[in-house]
């Protein structure tokens, strides 16, 4: 599906319960190798369908990012884990049991058969599962990852109002969700969890002595 030749008007969603027909049609956008604009906790987020390579490049175009640079995914819960990742360390599973759905993404050992563009060649990728409720709706109503980088320029900062986002970004995308504005604040806590030990590699949302502040996982 190609950009927009002139910007789409944003379409109003509620951000506590989301028109579930308003909900379908971004995920048919995303399903026909759209993207869209809708709104994560804090910020507005790029959304795209994380396993079509096509579409992932259109996110790299729009956000003028460097291909190095990976990109996070959202998902409908734990149990889709082992369709995208290889392994699940323990602490990996402490992290989730405490943090998910929220503001942690985990960067875990990312399957083959992911398009490399998403991971950037890394053979990684940043996974997490949702809190905002359109968010949440989105993801559970198709059967892949959702990208969710912030809409922005890259190196700009992330936007918590549709208002403040750039033109050039309104006129490349194919559907805008405007929940209201947001909490802003700080992007998620990436942490990677592909090491023997935990490696943070951007703070955020969730405190860094909260990650660390439990020394072994509670299974039963």
């Amino acid at each position: 599906m190609p950009g927009n030749i002139r910007p789409i008007a944003p379409v109003r969603i509620d951000p506590n319960r989301p028109d579930p027909a308003l909900i379908q049609h971004a995920a048919q956008t995303i399903q026909s190798g759209g993207v869209i604009i809708f709104p994560t906790s804090g910020l507005y987020g790029l959304g795209a369908d994380a396993t079509n390579r096509d579409a992932v490049h259109r996110i790299f175009q729009i956000k003028r990012r460097v291909t190095k640079k990976p990109i996070l995914v959202l998902i409908q819960n734990a149990d889709q884990l082992d369709r995208w990742v290889t392994t699940l360390p323990e602490m990996a599973r402490n992290l989730i049991d405490r943090h998910w759905p929220g503001g942690i993404t985990l960067i875990f050992k990312a399957r083959q058969h992911l398009p490399t563009n998403l991971t950037a060649g890394t053979e990684k990728i940043g996974i997490r599962v949702p809190a905002h409720p359109v968010a949440r709706a989105l993801v559970e109503s198709v059967d892949f990852p959702v990208t969710a980088t912030s809409a922005n320029i890259a190196d700009d900062p992330g936007c918590a109002a549709i208002n403040d986002l750039p033109p050039s970004l309104i006129e490349d995308v194919d559907l805008i969700l405007d929940a209201g504005t947001l909490s802003g604040g700080k992007g998620s806590t990436v942490v990677d969890v592909t090491a023997e030990s935990l490696k943070i590699l951007r703070s955020g949302t969730v405190p860094t002595e909260q990650i660390f502040s439990i020394k072994k996982p509670p299974f039963h």
